[in-house]
């Protein structure tokens, strides 16, 4: 009965994590899918982002026992600094008028900052539950699929969004990432 009230609550606290870590996918998720998204685009950056949450917890939980307290600092600096590099940039390409534009979310460059930025704090998250769970399969499984789906809702809502704010939608999806990026780093 102990051992299964254990597990239970070991399962809840994982897919609670899995959910806080999602709703950086989610919320800047909207910010982008402000930016106008195609419903295949949606698609291909949820899944992405499913395997980079799937991904950076196993490189974390692998490195645990290694670097974890070195690294809680420098991944939450990092992912704001990313965050605020490409809010910044969105901002910025929401006032060039007829000019390319270079990061695309959309292109296999965008998909992949995209899904670095927001699953990079999955990272530390791993490195810590690699000192103390080895429930890694569940871990790896849970943060993958809560965060994909967290993603795509949050691309579908800022889609919807989007259609709304009209061609002002890069420019307050530019500033969500930028808030994000300054609150990790702040």
């Amino acid at each position: 009965m102990l051992e299964t009230s254990v597990q239970t609550g070991q399962l809840a606290a994982i897919l609670m994590m899995a959910v806080a870590l999602g709703l950086d996918a989610f919320s800047l998720g909207i910010g982008v899918g402000m930016k106008g998204v195609r419903l295949r685009h949606v698609l291909g950056i949820g899944l992405m982002t499913a395997l980079f949450h799937m991904l950076m917890p196993l490189l974390g939980l692998i490195f645990g026992r290694y670097v974890g307290a070195l690294l809680g600092e420098i991944t939450g600096i990092a992912a704001g600094g990313l965050l605020v590099l490409l809010g910044g940039h969105m901002i910025w390409n929401s006032f060039q008028q007829g000019e390319s534009r270079p990061v695309n979310h959309t292109t296999l460059l965008g998909m992949l900052l995209f899904s670095l930025s927001v699953s990079i704090d999955s990272f530390s998250v791993g490195v810590s539950l690699g000192m103390f769970n080895s429930h890694a399969a569940l871990i790896v499984n849970a943060f993958g699929i809560v965060g994909g789906l967290m993603s795509i809702c949050g691309l579908l809502l800022g889609r919807k969004a989007a259609s709304r704010l009209g061609e002002y939608g890069e420019l307050a999806g530019g500033a969500i990432l930028l808030l994000f990026g300054l609150m990790f780093i702040f």
